[in-house]
């Protein structure tokens, strides 16, 4: 028990770390007023959860020097564009290519003039005209891959130990529990004894994709996949997707002809029964986005309280309640991951049912 103790204020201490090291450099180098810090605390909290073109690890303050690596930028527009992100110099100069011109604007490329001006619409967002088919390997993109292999890695190692029909060893150890929980407490349940087994690659892959996902959020390195909408979108269509090709002739008759129902009630309830079929996966999306980035953005502000109050009584308290969110975080990487495949599991049960299952 002691040990599990431990582990959990390790995490949490991991965790909080680079968000200390900054404020810190930031509050000794510069003495600024609290409405400046407020800026700075807001930039840094922006900054953490978005997605970049370069693998950013942290700043020296003093020389202003970037420590990190670039990533590939691959762009279409009216043909293909690559090059390294490094050209950008962190957003701070323009990129030539084959006669065009682009920028950085909040993490994003945009077509720019040669002075790296974007042409803005009366609400100061770029035209249309100024975006570009972005294929970049970003930071998320770069850790996507990365989890995945480790992952396929993971299961493959685990796999092999069985081959000798003994108890499992090492990995297969730690890995088996979850995989009979996420099979009995999950997909049994939720999809039928019939039907589960088919679908028990991707439950597993997705509960261990997002629950590993959430848990590298928590570090330093600052992988914070599942609050891009995008990563939460990709994970949600694909649960739409298995969703309606898996549907049965139950499914459908329960959407747009409900049996044993009225028929004008019938006429009443099937666009709204059609438009659930959709609003599912979008609260899929929203539910795993919101959470994570409002946890997010809650630590870092708490952080920041910390320098914006830096007294005796201010700073223990901010420090006190960012390690205790800090650890309830680590709660919450592995819930997320549970409630986005306890929900895929019972829309998928909805959809091969048969009128004879309960």
């Amino acid at each position: 028990m002691q040990v599990n103790k431990l582990s959990f204020l390790v995490a949490a201490l991991l965790f909080l770390s680079p968000a200390l090291v900054l404020a810190s450099d930031n509050h000794s180098h510069k003495e600024a007023s609290d409405e400046v810090t407020k800026e700075e605390i807001n930039e840094y909290i922006q900054h953490h959860i978005q997605d970049s073109h370069d693998y950013h690890l942290f700043t020296d303050e003093e020389s202003g020097t970037h420590y990190g690596f670039p990533l590939p930028v691959i762009i279409w527009d009216d043909g293909l564009h690559t090059f390294m992100s490094s050209k950008f110099h962190h957003g701070e100069k323009v990129v030539e290519s084959n006669g065009k011109y682009y920028a950085l604007h909040h993490s994003k490329i945009y077509r720019s003039d040669t002075e790296g001006h974007i042409e803005m619409d009366e609400h100061h967002h770029p035209v249309m005209s100024a975006r570009v088919l972005d294929f970049s390997i970003t930071k998320n993109v770069l850790n996507i891959m990365a989890i995945g292999l480790l992952i396929l890695w993971m299961f493959s190692k685990a796999a092999r130990s069985y081959k000798n029909g003994l108890a499992p060893t090492g990995i297969a150890k730690f890995l088996e529990p979850l995989v009979l929980f996420v099979r009995d407490e999950i997909a049994r349940p939720n999809i039928g004894e019939k039907h589960y087994r088919k679908y028990m690659g991707y439950l597993l892959t997705v509960f261990f994709f997002i629950w590993i996902v959430n848990l590298f959020g928590l570090t330093p390195i600052g992988v914070n996949i599942t609050n891009s909408i995008s990563v939460t979108f990709g994970l949600a269509l694909l649960t739409f997707i298995i969703t309606q090709f898996s549907g049965k002739k139950e499914y459908w008759m329960h959407i747009f002809w409900m049996p044993g129902v009225p028929v004008l009630i019938k006429i009443i309830l099937a666009p709204i029964e059609l438009l659930g079929v959709f609003i599912k996966p979008f609260a899929l999306m929203i539910r795993l986005y919101a959470n994570i980035t409002a946890g997010h953005i809650v630590l870092m502000s708490i952080i920041g309280l910390m320098f914006l109050y830096s007294n005796w009584i201010g700073a223990p308290l901010s420090f006190g309640l960012a390690l205790f969110l800090s650890i309830i975080e680590l709660l919450v990487a592995a819930l997320q991951a549970y409630i986005f495949t306890m929900l895929t599991a019972l829309y998928f049960g909805s959809a091969v049912a048969e009128h004879n299952e309960h």
